[in-house]
């Protein structure tokens, strides 16, 4: 049964970062819609922070450290700081010394990961941010026993929820001043969240 090592770890954060690096234009021109338009540009430069700084890690539980450290370096955006949060919460819930993890030691690496956003947003499902995407994404990995299903698990219940938020109204950030009238469009941040998912999975489920 695969395994997470710090090898495969890169992988996936190298294709996650060049997806969310190609579609910086879509994911600004989103935010557009309801916010400042700049989500694009804010979630290709943290996620591309982390990739380096996990490219240049010894060892997973600092691999995530690392890179949540460098994306609130970036900027203090809220983008930069909560995803910085995610990875740093993430670190946390990894043993010391792990070289390897399996899906349940991934599944509650994650739920730390989440509990660190949670501290520092007020933000639930349906609320239409990126914890639309985010929340179900993690839930979904919990009691997974082999990896490729939970990665593949967390990435359609992600999508799902990316979806869900085209009939949200908006509780937070600028769009939240809208109204009825942010409802009708995808909230950007779940939709970035979405994507990352996805490249984890499609680069994991990779032999």
């Amino acid at each position: 049964m695969q395994k997470l090592n710090l090898a495969k770890l890169q992988k996936m954060f190298a294709a996650a970062a060049a997806d969310i690096t190609a579609a910086e234009k879509d994911l600004s021109a989103l935010d557009a819609v309801c916010g400042d338009g700049d989500h694009g540009t804010a979630i290709k430069g943290a996620i591309n922070a982390a990739n380096d700084a996990i490219a240049a890690a010894g060892d997973i539980k600092g691999a995530f450290f690392d890179a949540g450290f460098a994306s609130m370096s970036h900027s203090n955006g809220s983008t930069s700081t909560l995803f910085g949060s995610l990875l740093m919460g993430i670190s946390d819930g990894i043993d010391a010394g792990a070289e390897e993890l399996g899906a349940e030691e991934v599944a509650k690496a994650f739920k730390s990961g989440l509990d660190s956003v949670m501290s520092n947003t007020g933000a639930k499902v349906g609320d239409k941010t990126l914890m639309d995407a985010l929340i179900p994404a993690v839930e979904s990995m919990q009691g997974k026993t082999d990896l490729e299903e939970l990665f593949n698990s967390a990435a359609a219940a992600a999508a799902a929820g990316a979806e869900s938020t085209v009939k949200l109204q908006a509780k937070f950030g600028r769009a939240r001043n809208l109204g009825e009238k942010s409802v009708g469009s995808k909230d950007a941040g779940a939709v970035s969240d979405a994507m990352i998912f996805a490249a984890f999975a499609r680069e994991f489920s990779k032999r």
